[in-house]
């Protein structure tokens, strides 16, 4: 089979990137044909047989940029000229999108939609939906200058992205991500794709109040690329949290809530806007961005882990990491979290923002090493799908 996976940024950048990066490979080895599709750039790692890829964009750099922003973002004559060429050379039978808003736009859909009609070759259109970008202009259900999580624009209400100025706070930019969302949605642009993979199923609930994607939604949580799970830590007194520093994570309610716990050892490993905040109280130790096997160990040998996030997470690998490795997780009921945590068995989950009932859940657990055995014990029951599973399922979607 021949498979094009799609998406903005083809150098290591993010999630999304890493995504397509491992299914890429594994397929590969599965003896399937694959070749990429996006931009441009220096540190690009990936690519297809024709050097075709769109011009490398910078929306926050040069007046020319600048002047052009408007008129990119919605739609790309150059993407849908440069995947032309990649499709009458490579001839897909499977074109696999990822995140392409904004600076590749879904103006592809149609190219490809054109190049099949002309052809007479059927191509399966794919979507892995990494965010809320198809129902929400600024990708995430949250206005991050005020912290509020927000449903407003579902069912086509985008023009509440203008209002509250979603996107950097800025009325411009929010604008243009109202006219982007209303564009495609008015058009019926994602109605010509033929699968949408959802890595959960609270963002399947999010995307089904479009009518045009209810009927093409499939759940598929996130893989994970480790097969070392097997391996067992011998536990020390300390309660980790691993991820971005930000507001949305919910950590300045875990700093408060750490503040309050004087008596108890945090451990945070990672990076953020709030770096100086977690520096700045006592009873946590703050060990920077880890990675590979530092942070399979600290993840295992701590009691259990913290996941307190304010935001709609879809299926965070950090929860996933956390159980894998033996290590219960105390999770915000928000977004797709509670869907990972099974309650009173591999950790427990509390009101997201609520710093009360956070901090009685830390303190109860910190204390009772009878009940933390017992999740740890739990977890190592638990099956997520490791990348090799996750592709055979992936090989059905694309030829069902």
């Amino acid at each position: 089979m021949k498979v094009l996976l799609v998406n903005k940024f083809l150098y290591p950048n993010g999630g999304s990137e890493t995504y397509i990066f491992e299914i890429g490979k594994k397929l590969i080895e599965q003896g399937h044909e694959v070749q990429y599709f996006g931009m441009e750039h220096e540190k690009r790692i990936v690519g297809n047989n024709t050097g075709s890829y769109t011009s490398n964009m910078d929306f926050h750099t040069g007046k020319l940029q600048k002047l052009l922003y408007p008129f990119k973002i919605l739609y790309s004559i150059e993407a849908r000229k440069k995947i032309r060429v990649v499709l009458e050379d490579f001839k897909p039978d499977v074109v696999h999108l990822n995140n392409i808003n904004f600076q590749i736009t879904p103006s592809i859909i149609y190219e490809i939609r054109a190049f099949e009609k002309k052809t007479g070759k059927r191509i399966k259109i794919v979507f892995t939906a990494h965010d809320y970008q198809w129902v929400c202009p600024n990708h995430m259900m949250y206005i991050p200058h005020t912290g509020e999580v927000c449903e407003r624009c579902l069912g086509g209400k985008y023009a509440n992205c203008t209002k509250y100025r979603c996107i950097h706070g800025s009325l411009v930019k929010s604008a243009l991500g109202s006219i982007e969302s209303w564009l495609y949605h008015t058009r019926k642009t994602y109605g010509l794709v033929d699968t949408i993979i959802c890595p959960s199923a609270f963002m399947a609930k999010q995307l089904e109040t479009d009518p045009i994607l209810k009927d093409k939604l499939v759940v598929m949580h996130n893989f994970l690329t480790s097969n070392t799970c097997e391996q067992t830590y011998e536990k020390e007194d300390y309660i980790l949290y691993f991820g971005r520093y930000s507001k949305e994570k919910g950590i300045e309610t875990l700093i408060k809530v750490c503040k309050e716990l004087s008596h108890i050892p945090f451990v945070f490993a990672g990076n953020g806007p709030l770096k100086d905040e977690v520096a700045a109280c006592s009873n946590i130790k703050d060990v920077g961005f880890v990675t590979g096997k530092d942070l399979q160990e600290l993840i295992g040998k701590a009691r259990f882990s913290i996941y307190p996030s304010e935001w709609y997470e879809n299926c965070p690998f950090s929860v996933m990491e956390s159980q894998m490795y033996g290590t219960p997780v105390i999770g915000a009921d928000i977004g797709g979290i509670p869907e990972l945590i099974e309650e009173g068995k591999t950790g427990e989950l509390f009101v997201s923002g609520d710093v009360a009932q956070l901090k009685g859940k830390i303190e109860s657990l910190w204390a009772d090493k009878e009940r933390q055995k017992s999740y740890a014990d739990n977890c190592a029951g638990i099956k997520f799908d490791f990348l090799a599973d996750y592709c055979d399922k992936l090989v059905s979607v694309y030829q069902n």
